[in-house]
């Protein structure tokens, strides 16, 4: 297939829109089949998923506006996997999870398919969703490890398909390593019922467009987006703006580990590099590279002018991202990485903000929660009889910014999934929502006044281990402008025998009863400009 004629071309700005839309609705598309399909109220209540188009080489040329932390990690995994076995054959379908081979952490399961037309390859399809458990030394794998291996299966670049024929024993490997099989089996296939539905649309698609014509302007698509960025660049100063923030600790009894920060504008570049971050430490919240460029390209989507950009490999072309391997932002292996792709990733977050805001104080928030909240509870269903595992990531405050207030009870940044309603938990799970409200006053004062968190109480109805992974119980979302900090974040043990509630560290794993409560308050956010 040459597309040397079209790649030089001038495209027409029409058909350019109607592409983007038409991709970027494949993506959409996809991720609809996943959630109705899905298995686990993680997958179709939460909708704990991204989905993706890549061209013939493996770069990203429409991503679903689902989950931010997957922006720049799904890539590296397509990349990965083109690696691993070169140019897949059709009908292949390649699955992994390593946090160093493009994965994020280990609970999300990636799915890469190409896409031929009769012989010619049009490009490939993704997809990632968050698998409630994968083994691992906690119910939830999200523990609070020491290393990668105690956190779950590792699954590298692996055939889960080869020329349309499932590999029974593949499947049966990761199945196995879960608690809870049946669901890793449902979740599975829906993800390849995600894969089968891309790859149609993709293929009525070059069937209406000609092969040829579409590859050349996925090219051209990526080539907007790229100028969207380089636009972006020319209006910032030149200089170089600096910032510094810092994650509550490990969960280890390592404290305020520092993530710093510099972006510099020179010449038409931009540069963003995290020399001077400490180094990686032993519990679960050091990130893998994967994340540190969804958290930055993520930044750098949301300062765009507005939503005619493409989420493509282009946002990437004209930004250098510096990580220093050995740290919290580029792990070695096998630290232990759980809760960088959850929690590191919205505080490298906070830090590019807290840096571009320097630069672009009109455009830039203060700090939103800051943390995710996760909570994973597992043991066995009395109902049943059988092993369950839930997890959860409860929404808190957005920071304001000069325009607005701060919206409340909403996920923000490297998140964009939704609770698990009420009534979905109960008829799942052993568990009870039993308050669910927002937290009022918990947002910064300011000219404009941080969003509000929430309070989520959670009743176990069965004895279970709990895990906690959550930020910003220490240290509060920072305001700007003048703009006070939101309420720091609390987790709470009421237990069941009436005694005293317990509150507990923001990083811990217990052993609970039934009838116990677990109460998670969530920081608001930061306010902007004084009153």
């Amino acid at each position: 297939m040459n597309t040397d004629y079209f790649a030089m071309s001038t495209p027409d700005p029409i058909l350019l829109e109607i592409l983007k839309s038409l991709l970027t609705a494949v993506a959409e598309e996809m991720g609809g089949a996943l959630g109705r399909t899905g298995y686990s109220p993680n997958i179709k209540e939460r909708r704990d998923y991204s989905c993706a188009v890549f061209d013939a080489r493996g770069d990203m040329v429409a991503q679903a506006a689902h989950i931010p932390v997957h922006l720049g990690a799904m890539p590296l995994s397509v990349k990965a996997s083109l690696e691993r076995f070169g140019r897949l054959a059709p009908g292949d379908v390649v699955a992994l999870n390593d946090p160093y081979f493009g994965g994020s952490h280990l609970p999300d399961i990636t799915l890469v398919s190409p896409v031929y037309l009769e012989d010619a390859l049009l490009g490939y399809v993704a997809s990632r969703a968050h698998h409630a458990d994968v083994g691992g030394m906690s119910p939830g794998s999200m523990p609070l490890a020491r290393e990668l291996y105690q956190e779950g299966l590792i699954i590298p670049p692996v055939k889960l398909r080869r020329a349309g024929e499932l590999d029974e024993g593949v499947l049966d490997l990761i199945v196995r390593n879960s608690r809870t099989p049946e669901e890793r089996r449902g979740d599975l296939a829906a993800q390849m019922a995600a894969q089968e539905v891309g790859a149609r649309r993709l293929r009525a698609l070059a069937g209406r467009y000609g092969a040829d014509q579409l590859a050349a302007y996925m090219a051209h698509l990526q080539d907007y987006s790229e100028r969207m960025v380089r636009d972006l660049i020319a209006r910032m100063p030149q200089g170089a703006f600096t910032f510094r923030d810092v994650m509550d600790d490990d969960g280890f009894g390592h404290q305020d580990l520092g993530i710093q920060v510099t972006v510099r504008v020179k010449d038409g570049a931009l540069i963003v590099d995290f020399t001077g971050t400490d180094p990686q430490t032993l519990g679960g919240v050091n990130a893998v590279a994967s994340v540190t460029l969804s958290a930055v390209f993520y930044v750098i989507r949301c300062l765009l002018a507005d939503d005619a950009a493409p989420t493509n490999a282009g946002l990437f072309r004209p930004v250098r991202v510096i990580t220093p391997e050995g740290t919290l932002v580029n792990a070695r292996f096998p630290a232990a990485v759980a809760a960088g792709n959850v929690e590191t990733s919205q505080r490298i977050t906070d830090a590019v903000l807290g840096a571009f805001a320097q630069a672009l104080p009109d455009l830039v928030p203060a700090a939103s929660q800051g943390t995710m909240n996760n909570i994973t509870i597992g043991g066995v269903d009395p109902r049943t009889g059988e092993r369950f595992a839930y997890y959860e990531t409860i929404a808190g405050g957005m920071g304001a910014s000069a325009h607005a207030d701060g919206l409340s009870g909403v996920h923000v940044h490297m998140t964009n999934t939704l609770n698990t309603p009420a009534e979905a938990l109960a008829y799942a799970y052993p568990l009870r929502v039993t308050r669910y409200e927002l937290r009022e006053g918990s947002g910064g004062a300011g000219r404009h006044r941080g969003g509000d968190g929430l309070y989520r109480e959670v009743e176990l109805l069965a004895d279970a281990t709990v895990t906690l992974l959550t930020e910003r119980r220490r240290h509060a979302p920072y305001g700007l402008a003048g703009g006070e900090p939101g309420a720091r974040g609390e987790n709470w043990l009421i237990p069941g025998d009436g005694s005293e509630p317990k509150r507990l560290p923001g990083k811990v794993t217990l052993h609970a009863r039934a009838g116990d409560r677990i109460g998670i308050a969530t920081p608001g956010g930061g306010g902007f400009g004084r009153k």
